[in-house]
């Protein structure tokens, strides 16, 4: 997908999300056309936080997330989980690539932020 489509997908995404208040957001094309950065604060209902930052370049026709997390703590800052590609675990097997939990810290490809906020459903209505 290309960077522009990409950064009009993700703020649908959010604004379409009426239950979810956007503290922060923010969609920059560091380099017209080719990079792009995206930074958002979302508080949910109950009181959870979503806080996450995509770095994106496109090659070609390809858009690579050059880095990334998704932060996510309930309402009393305890971490639910946190995905992001700091290179600071090389024993896990998508290094860079991981996912925090309150016990573990587990392999994971680089989640989409559609993705990350089904998850966070998952948590906050889980009879959904």
């Amino acid at each position: 997908m290309r960077l522009k489509p990409h950064l009009h997908l993700i703020q649908d995404i959010l604004y379409a999300r009426q239950e979810i208040t956007i503290e922060t957001f923010r969609l920059q094309e560091t380099v017209p056309g080719r990079e792009g950065i995206i930074e958002g604060r979302l508080r949910f209902w109950d009181g959870s936080l979503l806080e996450f930052t995509e770095v994106l370049i496109e090659h070609g026709v390809v858009l690579v997330k050059t880095d990334y997390v998704y932060h996510y703590q309930d309402a009393h800052h305890q971490l639910i989980f946190r995905y992001d590609n700091a290179p600071h675990h090389p024993e896990i097997a998508t290094h860079p690539h991981h996912k925090h939990t309150p016990n573990a810290i587990e392999p994971a490809a680089p989640p989409h932020l559609g993705d990350v906020l089904k998850q966070i459903d998952q948590v906050i209505y889980p009879e959904a």
